[in-house]
């Protein structure tokens, strides 16, 4: 019983990454050409999301600032996750919804862009942090799931909206973790082109 439980997952997690790869190929593609115009203008990547989505925003980061899959020179990315005296500072003086919106209006100019994940849309500190950005002429890139929320509202032509199409947030954040990875590789391909072991 508790093996079967276990396969399930796996069968669920596969049959909806093979399902993404061809809803999501488009946007992801879409994505990445914001993100390399962006790193090769010598703007920056900021990127928030709140618990499992904040520890995807550390990843994101970690693997532009060292390194994906080869080696390269560092890309401006920062997690707005990590920093606990700014977090909780705001969260005490004004409200955990400005979390991020208070340092994107710090951190943030004009070509940059704003990686906003939230696996429901409505996380109104991510939320927020997607008005700010676009307030600053930033360009957003959205990571949601279940129909894409508050999130998909705010959204403008010019952003690019990566939706699972699942309601679990677990298989959600899954495939998260899957473009992510998809996104730094296809930086890494159009800065520097071919393959890793090339």
């Amino acid at each position: 019983m508790k093996n079967q439980r276990i396969l399930s997952h796996f069968h669920e997690s596969a049959e909806l990454k093979i399902q993404c790869a061809t809803v999501l190929a488009r946007p992801i593609e879409q994505a990445i050409e914001l993100l390399f115009t962006a790193l090769s203008n010598g703007n920056k990547i900021l990127a928030c999301g709140n618990g499992g989505s904040a520890a995807d925003c550390q990843h994101f980061a970690a693997e532009l600032v060292g390194r994906f899959e080869r080696e390269r020179l560092p890309l401006p990315a920062l997690a707005l996750t990590t920093d606990t005296s700014i977090l909780t500072a705001v969260s005490n003086d004004y409200s955990f919804n400005e979390v991020y919106a208070k340092q994107v209006q710090a951190f943030g100019q004009a070509g940059d862009i704003l990686l906003a994940l939230s696996t429901s849309g409505n996380s109104a500190s991510v939320v927020n942090a997607v008005n700010m950005a676009l307030e600053r002429d930033m360009r957003v890139i959205a990571l949601t799931g279940k129909g894409g929320g508050e999130l998909k509202k705010v959204l403008t032509d010019a952003d690019v909206h990566i939706c699972v199409p699942h309601d679990r947030t677990a298989r959600i954040q899954e495939v998260h973790l899957l473009t992510i990875h998809c996104l730094c590789d296809g930086i890494d391909t159009a800065l520097f082109g071919g393959d890793a072991d090339d």
